[in-house]
């Protein structure tokens, strides 16, 4: 077993800090499930199309993880994420500064 076997880490990540964070803590052995918006979802999966038709920017800092899409400006993707989190590990976020604070989110944690 991997030293992070067992733990769950939720994020809502872009481009590279936190996706590179979270994928280290995948290939340690923990279970990260990236929420990303309703229809683009991570900018940085259109960044090129070089991996097979995906971004291999993408794809390198995104391997090993599990992907739900949730509109979090709606009470239902709200309620989800709120259930997701409620039996998460780890929280990671690179959000513009205040918008988890807008979302709701800073009291679970």
């Amino acid at each position: 077993m991997l030293p992070l076997g067992g733990i769950t880490v939720v994020t809502l990540e872009q481009a590279v800090a936190a996706p590179f964070a979270s994928r280290q803590l995948a290939d340690l052995g923990a279970r990260v499930i990236k929420v990303e918006r309703p229809v683009t979802g991570d900018f940085a999966r259109h960044y090129d199309s070089a991996a097979k038709g995906m971004s291999s920017h993408f794809v390198w800092l995104n391997r090993s993880k599990e992907s739900i899409t949730l509109d979090l400006q709606q009470q239902e993707g709200k309620c989800i994420l709120e259930k997701i989190l409620s039996e998460a590990d780890v929280f990671i976020q690179n959000l513009k500064p205040g918008a988890v604070d807008r979302l709701g989110l800073v009291p679970m944690f």
